[in-house]
C-alpha cells in the first residue's frame, strides 16, 4: 500500500495539505489569511467540544505535533470520525452557500482547507484499522465505512457546490488562472463528474447506493483474508524445517512460542511462506505450507472472499455503466497515464509472451536436477538449486549480509546521498506511538539543517496487522495555516528474531524495504503549492518507488552497511558479481506471477458481463492467457488485497509494469553517467519527478527529466527478455 490520498469526489475523503517551494504566503495574488478566513466561516459553525474533541483537534507536542496514538481508543476514535464528518459538512456547506461570485479563493481554496478535523481522525483510523487491527477497530471499521461513504458522496452530488467548481474551471482563462490553478480547477471539475457530479437525482441515488454497498464489500473482503492470514503451520518434526537457515528457523521457533507451541510455525504471510518455499527440502511440507497459502479467501468457509469479489466486480460494473462508461477499467483509467485498457494490454502483452518462453526454459533447468515434474510448490525451491549450480549463489550465503537495522541505515544514507535528507532516530518516548515496536526517526535537510518531518517504521508482523508492506502519509507538508512537516510511514511484515538475535533477510525484502521507503522520500521531497495536486496518476505513483530499489545492491551502500553479522565485512565484490550474473536469472518466474495477477485484473474488470463464479473466472482467464501450469499467481483474486479492498489498484495492477518502465529507464540513466549518486541527476530528479506531485502531466515531466520518452527495451534489458 502507498502514499493515501482521499478525494471529496465519489464517496471518500479529502485530507488536505498543500507544500510550497517557496514559503509564500500568497495563493494567485490573495493573501493565505483571506484564504484562512473562507474556511474558517464553516470552522466556527460547529466547534469541536465534545469529549472526543482530542482527536479532531490539531496535533500537539513537539515536532510541530504528532498524532495522540497514546489516547485512541475504538470508542473515541468512533466518535470522532462522526462529529468530523458533521464538521466537515458545515464546512463544505458554507463554501457552496457563499452569496458571492465563486472565485478561484473562495471555492477551491477554501475547499482545500476544509475537513482538516475528520482528516487528522482518518490518520489515526487508517493506522487503527491496518497496524493494530484488533476486533474493536474492524467493528469500528464495519460500521463506519458506509457512513463515510455516504457522507463523501454528499459532497460530490452537492449540485451548488459543483456549479462553483465548474464555474471556476470554465472560467479559469477569463479569470487569468495560473497554469497550476488551472489545472486545479479543471482537475476537481473532472473528477466531480467522472464521480457522479452531473447525474440527475434519481441516478445520484442510485450511485450512492452502489458506493454505500461497495463500501460494505470492500471492508468485509480485508477483514476476511485477514482473519485467514491469521494462521500458520504447525511443524512438530525437525525434518520439516531442514534446509532453513539458522535465522529462518529461529525466527519460525520464536513464531510458534509466542502462540504457546512447541517446535515451529510458518506464520501464513509471504515473508515467512516464500523462504520455507525457497529452502525448505520437506517436499510434502512445502505442499501444505503453499496450498494454506495460496487458498486465503478461498477455503468455502465463513473467511471464503469469493462472494464478496462477486458483489464488488457487479457494483463496480453497475457504477461504470451508470456513468457512461462501457466497463470499470475504462472509468478507473481516464485518470492515468495508459489512459485505456487497451494500451495497458499493449504493454502487458509485448512482456508475456518472452516472459512465458523464459519460464519453458527455468522449469526444463529444474526438472534436470529434480528428476520429476516442477508443481508450483517447487519453483521456488528448485530455482535455488538451480542457481546454485549456474551461478554459485546461494540464499543462505546472501542473508547474514542483511541485517534489518542495517538495511535501514543503508536506506537511510541512499536518501541522504541523493537528496540530502537525514534521518535520526528518536528514543523511545519521545513521541507517541501505536505500538511499542515501532521507531521514529527526525528528518531534516542536511544542507540548512531544516526539520522536514518524522519517519515512522513498523516492521514486525502481530495478529491484526494487514499483510504485505506499505507506505502512508500521516500529514503532508503545508503552508495554508503556518508550515506543517511531514509525517511519513513505512509499514512491513517481518517476524521477530530471538531475542538478542539479529533479523536477517532476504535481498528480496531488503528490495522491498527500499521500495516502500521511496514511497517515504516521494512524501517528503513534495514541493507543491496545492495539496489536491500531491496525489499522482496510479500508474505513475510506483515509478518513485520501484526505482529506488535498484540503490540497495550500490558499491557505496554494500560497503558502507551490508556487513556480515559474524564477521562485520561488506560484501565482497565477488559475491555481488554472482548476484549480478544471476540477476535475470528467474525472470521469468517473477514476470508471470506478478503480470498474471495484472492481466486476470484487467480481464475481469472489461467483461461485458461481470462473472458470478470468480474461481472459475480465474481458471478460464489464466487458460485464456496460456499460463504455465507451474506458476500461481502472485495475488489470487481471492486474497487480492490491491483489487477488492478499495478501488485503488483495480483495473489498476498493470501499473507496476508501466511504472517499472521509466524505473529501468531512469536507472539507465543514473548508471550511464558513470555515477549512480549522481548529484546533478539526483537533484533534478527530486525536484521533477519527487516534488512537483502532479501539478503538471506526469509524461511531460519525464520527458523534462529524461529528454525522451521512457524507453520500453530498458525494461525487456532489465529482465533479460530479447529486444524485439
Amino acid at each position: 500500500m502507498h502514499r493515501r490520498q482521499f478525494f471529496a469526489a465519489g464517496g471518500s475523503l479529502m485530507v488536505l495539505s498543500a507544500c510550497s517551494a517557496t514559503g509564500m504566503d500568497m495563493v494567485g495574488g490573495t493573501p493565505v489569511s483571506t484564504l484562512a478566513a473562507d474556511a474558517a466561516v464553516a470552522r466556527a459553525v460547529l466547534p469541536v467540544q465534545s469529549p472526543q474533541a482530542e482527536l479532531l483537534q490539531v496535533w500537539t507536542g513537539p515536532y510541530e505535533g504528532v498524532p495522540p496514538w497514546d489516547r485512541v481508543t475504538a470508542e473515541k476514535l468512533k466518535a470522532a470520525m462522526l462529529e468530523g464528518i458533521e464538521l466537515r459538512r458545515a464546512e463544505y456547506a458554507a463554501i457552496a452557500d457563499n452569496p458571492e461570485p465563486p472565485t478561484f479563493a473562495n471555492t477551491l481554496v477554501a475547499m482545500q482547507m476544509a475537513g482538516e478535523p475528520i482528516g487528522r481522525a482518518f490518520a489515526l483510523f487508517g493506522v487503527m484499522t491496518g497496524n493494530i487491527g484488533t476486533p474493536e477497530y474492524q467493528a469500528v471499521a464495519r460500521e463506519l465505512s458506509p457512513i463515510l461513504s455516504a457522507a463523501g458522496d454528499e459532497i460530490t452530488f452537492n449540485e451548488k457546490l459543483f456549479a462553483r467548481v465548474k464555474a471556476v474551471a470554465d472560467g479559469a482563462a477569463a479569470a487569468g488562472l495560473t497554469a497550476e490553478q488551472t489545472r486545479l480547477a479543471e482537475r476537481s471539475r473532472d473528477g466531480f463528474v467522472r464521480s457522479g457530479a452531473a447525474l440527475n437525482p434519481t441516478q445520484k441515488a442510485e450511485l450512492g447506493r452502489i458506493n454505500t454497498a461497495l463500501a460494505n464489500a470492500f471492508t468485509a473482503f480485508g477483514q476476511k483474508v485477514v482473519a485467514d492470514e491469521n494462521a500458520w503451520t504447525h511443524i512438530t518434526d525437525e525434518a520439516g524445517v531442514a534446509g532453513l537457515s539458522p535465522s529462518d528457523k529461529a525466527a519460525a521457533a520464536a513464531a510458534a512460542r509466542s502462540r504457546n507451541l512447541e517446535g515451529w510455525a510458518i506464520v501464513n504471510t509471504r515473508s515467512s511462506v516464500d523462504p520455507f518455499l525457497t529452502l525448505g527440502s520437506d517436499r510434502a511440507q512445502r505442499e501444505i505450507v503453499w496450498k494454506k497459502f495460496v487458498n486465503r479467501g478461498d477455503n468455502g468457509d465463513a473467511n471464503d472472499t469469493n462472494a464478496t469479489i462477486a458483489e464488488i466486480v457487479k457494483l463496480r460494473d453497475q457504477r461504470a455503466k451508470l456513468l457512461g462508461y462501457a466497463n470499470h477499467a475504462e472509468l478507473r483509467m481516464q485518470d492515468t497515464m495508459a489512459k485505456t485498457p487497451e494500451a495497458a494490454f499493449e504493454l502487458m502483452n509485448r512482456v508475456w509472451a518472452p516472459a512465458k518462453a523464459r519460464v519453458a526454459e527455468e522449469v526444463a533447468d529444474m526438472r534436470a536436477i529434480a528428476g520429476h515434474d516442477i508443481e508450483p510448490w517447487d519453483y521456488l525451491f528448485y530455482a535455488e538449486k538451480v542457481k546454485k549450480q549456474k551461478y554459485d549463489l546461494d540464499q543462505n550465503e546472501l542473508k547474514p549480509y542483511f541485517e534489518l537495522g542495517n538495511v535501514k541505515r543503508g536506506a537511510f544514507y541512499m536518501a541522504e546521498r541523493l537528496y540530502g535528507f537525514t534521518f535520526t532516530p528518536l528514543a523511545a518516548g519521545t513521541v507517541p506511538v501505536f505500538h511499542p515496536d515501532v521507531e521514529v526517526f527526525e528528518v531534516k535537510d542536511k544542507a540548512t539543517g531544516r526539520h522536514v518531518g518524522l519517519f515512522y517504521s513498523d516492521d514486525f508482523s502481530r495478529t491484526g496487522k494487514r499483510s504485505g508492506a506499505w507506505a502512508t502519509t500521516y500529514r503532508s507538508y503545508s503552508t495554508y495555516d503556518g508550515v506543517k512537516n511531514v509525517l511519513s510511514s513505512n509499514n512491513n511484515n517481518f517476524t521477530k528474531a530471538e531475542p538478542g538475535q539479529p533479523l536477517l533477510i532476504s535481498l528480496d525484502d531488503a528490495e522491498t524495504l527500499f521500495h516502500e521507503f521511496g514511497h517515504a522520500l516521494h512524501s517528503l521531497s513534495a514541493a507543491y503549492t496545492y495539496p489536491a495536486l500531491g496525489g499522482t496518476p496510479r500508474d505513475y505513483v510506483e515509478y518513485p518507488s520501484q526505482v529506488h530499489e535498484h540503490w540497495v545492491l550500490s558499491r557505496p551502500i554494500l560497503d558502507g552497511f551490508m556487513k556480515h553479522v559474524e564477521t562485520g565485512q561488506p560484501m565482497p565484490q565477488s559475491l555481488v558479481d554472482k548476484i549480478e550474473a544471476a540477476a535475470t536469472f528467474n525472470q521469468g518466474y517473477a514476470t508471470v506471477s506478478y503480470l498474471s495477477s495484472a492481466l486476470v485484473d484487467m480481464d475481469l474488470h472489461t467483461q461485458a458481463t461481470p462473472p458470478t463464479d470468480i474461481d472459475a473466472f480465474e481458471r478460464e482467464s489464466l487458460a485464456r492467457y496460456g499460463m504455465p501450469k507451474e506458476i500461481v499467481m502472485r495475488h489470487r483474486l481471492p486474497q487480492f488485497n490491491h483489487l477488492f479492498t478499495s478501488d485503488a489498484y483495480s483495473a489498476g495492477y498493470y501499473s507496476y509494469l508501466w511504472s517499472e518502465v521509466m524505473d529501468a529507464d531512469t536507472w539507465a540513466y543514473f548508471e550511464e553517467s558513470g555515477d549512480v549518486f549522481n548529484p546533478d541527476i539526483a537533484a533534478r530528479y527530486k525536484a521533477i519527478i519527487l516534488a512537483e506531485g502532479n501539478t503538471t502531466d506526469r509524461a511531460e515531466a519525464y520527458r523534462r527529466f529524461r529528454g525522451r520518452n521512457p524507453d520500453v527495451a530498458a525494461l525487456l534489458r532489465v529482465r533479460g527478455f530479447p529486444v524485439s
